[in-house]
């Protein structure tokens, strides 16, 4: 039976096993699972935490991060300012982006969420506030995210995948994986 992977990437960990090339050593996910053949189902920036998918089924790695399966990623985004109508409705109804217009996201304002803390944690500023979003998309392009929350004029603070498809980080502390069963 192959293996199926969820694990809490904290902050600052790369989305791959190695380092190469690099004059620092910075950590990967080789530092936290030490389990032969497998391999992640798609990427999650260094900058960004929470749900990644290893796997060592090439078909379900496929299924997972091809973006023709539409897989829906919920994030929970912490954005600079407070969003109006008008901005989530973009949101909603998809963004111009450099590579083109975005598929529609589900998006909805969200009490702070019960998270664990970032290490280092986000810059505050008092004189400006921020606010959490739960953002649903269904294609995965490079930062698209962040993209699209700068597009429509709320930089992103913190990001964290909550879930992909079915699969969520809830009950996972950062660092930690499980076995799906």
């Amino acid at each position: 039976m192959p293996d199926l992977i969820l694990f809490n990437k904290p902050f600052g960990v790369l989305p791959q096993f190695t380092d190469r090339g690099s004059p620092t050593e910075r950590l990967t996910l080789s530092n936290f699972i030490d389990l032969p053949g497998v391999y992640p189902a798609g990427r999650l920036d260094r900058d960004s935490e929470g749900l990644m998918l290893l796997t060592s089924d090439g078909k379900l790695q496929a299924r997972i991060a091809d973006p023709k399966y539409k897989m829906p990623k919920t994030y929970l985004v912490q954005v600079e300012g407070e969003p109006d109508a008008q901005a989530l409705d973009q949101l909603r109804q998809g963004v111009q982006l450099k590579d083109g217009l975005t598929r529609p996201a589900d998006v909805d304002l969200v009490e702070d969420p019960a998270l664990w803390p970032r290490d280092p944690p986000i810059r505050v500023r008092k004189n400006i506030p921020d606010c959490w979003l739960r953002l649903t998309i269904r294609e995965g392009r490079n930062r698209q995210v962040r993209r699209m929350t700068a597009a429509v004029g709320h930089p992103t603070l913190r990001l964290v995948r909550w879930s992909i498809g079915d699969w969520t980080v809830e009950g996972l502390p950062p660092g930690e994986w499980r076995r799906d069963r």
